[in-house]
């Protein structure tokens, strides 16, 4: 069984998703200094990243907890297949909540900025 090597993150929101499915290829930010033209909101677009990035830690979560039930009756043959899962649903459930409250503190020391 071989590990997928974890990519270079250049978004926390898109690292969430990359993550839990394994994706490959890196995200990586913009280095053009200008932003991309979108048809859609830029609100619309976080919502849906970071809905996404919630949606795939409910599924590492799920996911290892369907494997502990398997190693818990013996259906399970590698108990590597566990550990892995385990690990990867408590590292996104960290992220997940480092990216929280990075985001509470931005949102609070805003709030208190003087106009």
């Amino acid at each position: 069984m071989t590990i997928p090597a974890i990519p270079a993150v250049g978004s926390p929101l898109a690292a969430l998703s990359n993550l839990a499915t394994g994706a490959a290829s890196p995200v990586t930010p913009s280095t053009t200094g200008s932003a991309a033209i979108s048809t859609t909101t830029p609100g619309a677009d976080f919502a849906s990243v970071l809905g996404k990035g919630l949606d795939a830690v409910s599924q590492a979560q799920n996911k290892a907890d369907t494997l502990a039930v398997q190693a818990a009756t013996g259906d399970l043959t590698d108990i590597s297949d566990y550990t892995i899962a385990a690990t990867q649903a408590s590292l996104l459930t960290e992220l997940a909540t480092t990216i929280r409250t990075k985001g509470v503190d931005a949102f609070n020391q805003i709030m208190g900025m003087q106009g």
